[in-house]
């Protein structure tokens, strides 16, 4: 993918002390205006110009891709078995289905990329970005962030899960918002489990940081959402 570099500068006004204590006291963060206002509004114009979105469902611990050519090729009967075999799995186990980018995890191949996703993790994982990581989750250990772009349309949702997996060296976990507009009520909420319910709306130029591991969801978008709910995710990890 050929465009134009994205220039990536973290706000200068955020608060790194103040953002440590509540990550410390809480086990997550928000962080609003996470970069400069015109590094946000490009990043969010080039996921929502991106047709090379895949569309991903499990089924048990099975991942099934479909592009978007293939899932509009699928008649109303495969629409519908699709469905019925999502729902069917969310009722009692661990069940997905979104849109995806993916970035590789080496620094090499990021290197080589003209993507722009490649360049955010870079960027996410060096300099004065991965300095803030650092100190407001109090990992000094975090060497790189992965990432993905994630786009969640009406009907797409993610249930409870907590990311600690052997051997990825996971310290924290992010979801980058980049949905300028909004409604609460039209669901993609980042929600965390325990004896109440917590949890995120979507929002623009919005880093939510939070500590693996920790059992969260995303809600399911409703179809009154007028938007993709776009967002950058992934871990905090050690190399090792």
């Amino acid at each position: 993918m050929m465009t134009d570099p994205i220039p990536l500068a973290l706000n200068r006004a955020l608060d790194a002390t103040a953002l440590a204590k509540a990550f410390a006291r809480d086990g997550r963060v928000q962080i609003a205006d996470f970069l400069e206002i015109r590094a946000a509004e490009a990043l969010h114009a080039m996921l929502r110009a991106r047709d090379d979105w895949v569309h991903v469902v499990n089924s048990g611990e099975k991942t099934f891709e479909l592009s978007r050519p293939a899932r509009a090729a699928m008649s109303a009967d495969q629409r519908e078995a699709l469905d019925t075999a999502v729902y069917a799995g969310a009722r009692s186990g661990f069940q997905y289905r979104y849109e995806t980018i993916r970035v590789p995890d080496a620094a090499a191949a990021r290197a080589a990329s003209d993507d722009p996703l490649a360049a955010f993790a870079a960027w996410l994982s060096s300099g004065a970005a991965r300095d803030l990581l650092r100190q407001v989750t109090g990992a000094a250990g975090i060497d790189f962030a992965d990432a993905q772009a994630t786009a969640y349309a009406p009907g797409d949702f993610l249930t409870g899960h907590d990311d600690d997996v052997v051997g990825k060296h996971r310290h924290a976990a992010y979801v980058f918002g980049l949905t300028p507009v909004w409604r609460t009520e039209w669901g993609g909420l980042l929600l965390f489990h325990g004896h109440a319910v917590h949890g995120y709306a979507p929002a623009f130029n919005t880093l939510n940081l939070f500590a693996v591991p920790q059992v969260h969801s995303v809600s399911e978008v409703t179809r009154a959402a007028a938007y993709r709910r776009y967002s950058i995710t992934g871990w905090l990890r050690s190399a090792q």
